[in-house]
């Protein structure tokens, strides 16, 4: 099979030939028919989480069909479609799986990271962490829905029911929750990059009633701010425009870190959380969500052969939603 290769951090990804997956017990074979690019894929061939020790397949965001099924799989079904998002496999057995926190499983392996993902014409993944997908989603329109949604749906959860929400970086994960918060009756204030009028515009397409740069304030004080952006600086600010007992998510697996703030701006009840990954359990409510609300997903779709390029405009922020490789 033709698959996109990071054999090193910090280098391009390299164009591969290599030999067909084979599931093994518990696991299906998926012909990939896209993948979406999500940032977690950008901060894997950047260097920026830990290294690993061989060659990997990037790639979480998997819409294809199952072609084959290895010993003891019941489902999926041969030829169902389905997706698979980032958290690739669990334990089951420690404290974290047991308590229902599988997101924090200290033996978990993540897709395109520690196993090979989508950037692929054929990928293996374990039948338990794969998900039948919406119908009225086509295959490039499903994609984004497996990370930048799912990590979205959790941060929204994560911020309680706020009635004005704040989002900073306004890319894949925030302009699918957004309409998720607007169509659960809140009211979305949308933060980017300084000057950046197509985004703020966009947002305000999506339904925010307000949209500015993370460096002005909004016309009122927040619930709760979800920060999908990586730049730890966008903590403090968040806290400044933050009613009392509001809520800033941290929703990115990797944040620059973030400067020091006087206690002022966090007293009151103020809190700072993270989300970490994913559960099951995130996936099928999300996606159930999903199918029963009118959410459009927007996508740049590109040849797989074209993935540095597709790394390099989400990078340079030149991506309005969320781009989508196709091995065809």
């Amino acid at each position: 099979m033709f698959a996109m290769e990071l054999a090193r951090p910090g280098q391009p990804l390299q164009p591969a030939m290599r030999a067909d997956p084979v599931p093994g017990p518990g696991q299906v074979l998926i012909r990939v028919a896209c993948c979406g690019v999500c940032r977690t894929d950008l901060h894997i061939v950047d260097g920026e989480l830990p290294a690993l020790d061989h060659p990997v397949v990037p790639g979480h965001e998997i819409v294809g069909r199952v072609i084959a099924r290895g010993q003891g799989v019941e489902r999926p079904s041969a030829g169902e479609r389905v997706g698979v998002p980032w958290l690739g496999w669990t334990c089951g057995e420690c404290d974290q799986c047991q308590a229902g926190r599988e997101n924090l499983c200290p033996r978990a392996r993540f897709t395109g990271y520690h196993l090979d993902g989508g950037y692929a014409q054929l990928a293996v993944a374990d039948a338990r962490y794969v998900f039948a997908l919406p119908d009225r989603y086509t295959d490039e329109q499903a994609a984004p829905l497996l990370c930048a949604g799912l990590i979205g749906y959790r941060a929204l959860r994560f911020a309680g029911q706020p009635r004005r929400l704040g989002i900073y970086g306004f890319g894949a994960a925030a302009h699918i929750i957004a309409q998720v918060a607007r169509f659960e009756g809140r009211e979305v204030f949308a933060f980017t990059r300084p000057g950046d009028g197509r985004a703020q515009s966009f947002a305000l397409e999506l339904g925010a009633v307000w949209a500015g740069g993370s460096d002005l304030a909004p016309p009122h004080a927040l619930d709760a701010a979800l920060i999908f952006a990586p730049v730890g600086a966008l903590v403090p600010a968040a806290l400044k425009v933050l009613a009392p007992g509001g809520t800033v998510v941290c929703a990115g697996i990797h944040m620059s870190d973030i400067p020091s703030f006087a206690y002022a701006a966090l007293w009151q009840e103020r809190r700072i959380v993270s989300v970490a990954n994913l559960t099951r359990d995130d996936a099928e409510q999300f996606l159930a969500l999903a199918a029963n609300t009118p959410i459009q997903t927007y996508t740049e779709a590109l040849p797989l052969a074209s993935a540095n390029e597709a790394l390099a405009r989400l990078r340079e922020g030149r991506l309005q939603g969320a781009a989508v490789l196709r091995p065809d």
